[in-house]
């Protein structure tokens, strides 16, 4: 993601008036983004601001009207997950017009001016994950098979830097791919056809790594209906509730699991810093937890709060 400037509207110093925030997310129905917004919303909350989430459903066309939308409004200010990277430099932008200052949570922006960057190292959390992986082939003298990988849009920031972090742990572990295809519809059946035709088109297939976690039971069903339970593994990046079983239970091999309701928290904590007048982080990093039945046990208290947002349930 390439350098860019600080945002230059002019800010309040000490009381707020416009206690007005907006979360544009790119699809809320996906877990991840849902934990996001509640971790917003409860931060919000503490510090006395109303807020409203809008979800464009994954369609860039309808993240800009609802940008529009925010900025007609006259919202404090804008916190956004952006359908890709490049989507964000135009809401960016348009924010930028309207005097209107904007906070990226994840996915990141090719340019323009915002107030702060919450991510996640998701290059390190995916590096972590696939030594996880790679411990696991080596053990099982599988290091002469293949991985395939069922990615986000590499359109994406985060996209590109995941891809980079495995394939480095894979690199250095001595395991070759055995390709990659890039999720479009997030749907079931997308990631139980991709899982298929991995399985399919390598005969020495030995893992498939999930760049999400929302349709991991569509690369499971691949798998059982290959026969293949006892021969491929499954890893994910992100979580989902039922990963607390089926970690330890040896269905899934592990997760890189980010922790969005933590981001989202600290989203509104850059917000609520600038529109005070105090300093600002620019980029913020935060840990991927590379969690595999080894280590779940001990980590049970962050994936709880950060991770899955349990306790704001």
């Amino acid at each position: 993601m390439p350098v860019a400037t600080a945002f230059c509207a002019p800010v309040q110093t000490g009381i707020v008036e416009n206690k007005q925030l907006v979360y544009l997310v790119s699809d809320q129905r996906i877990p991840f983004w849902d934990i996001m917004w509640r971790g917003i919303k409860s931060r919000a909350e503490e510090l006395g601001y109303k807020s409203s989430v809008y979800s464009s459903d994954n369609d860039a066309k309808q993240e800009i009207q609802f940008a529009v939308k925010a900025i007609k409004e006259r919202v404090a200010g804008i916190v956004v997950s952006p359908t890709n990277s490049s989507a964000c430099v135009t809401i960016l932008k348009l924010a930028k017009s309207a005097g209107i200052p904007v906070v990226i949570a994840d996915i990141g922006t090719d340019g323009g001016e915002y107030v702060s960057y919450i991510s996640s190292d998701n290059r390190e959390g995916a590096y972590k994950i696939g030594k996880v992986l790679a411990e696991k082939m080596h053990a099982l003298n599988w290091q002469d098979g293949r991985v395939g990988i069922i990615a986000i849009p590499q359109k994406r920031a985060n996209g590109q830097a995941r891809t980079a972090g495995f394939m480095l742990a894979m690199k250095e572990a001595g395991i070759k791919g055995a390709g990659i295809w890039q999720q479009e519809t997030f749907s079931y059946q997308e990631t139980y056809d991709f899982s298929k035709r991995l399985i399919e088109e390598n005969s020495d297939l030995r893992a498939i790594w999930l760049q999400g976690s929302d349709r991991y039971q569509g690369a499971i069903d691949a798998i059982t209906d290959a026969g293949k339970n006892k021969e491929i593994l499954l890893i994910t990046f992100d979580a989902e509730p039922v990963f607390l079983e089926l970690i330890p239970d040896g269905i899934l091999l592990g997760a890189g699991m980010q922790q969005p309701f933590l981001m989202g928290e600290k989203a509104v904590d850059a917000m609520h810093a600038h529109l005070t007048g105090q300093i600002v982080i620019k980029e913020q990093k935060l840990p991927v937890l590379a969690v595999s039945a080894m280590n779940i046990k001990q980590k049970l208290p962050l994936i709880h709060r950060n991770v899955l947002g349990m306790d704001s349930q």
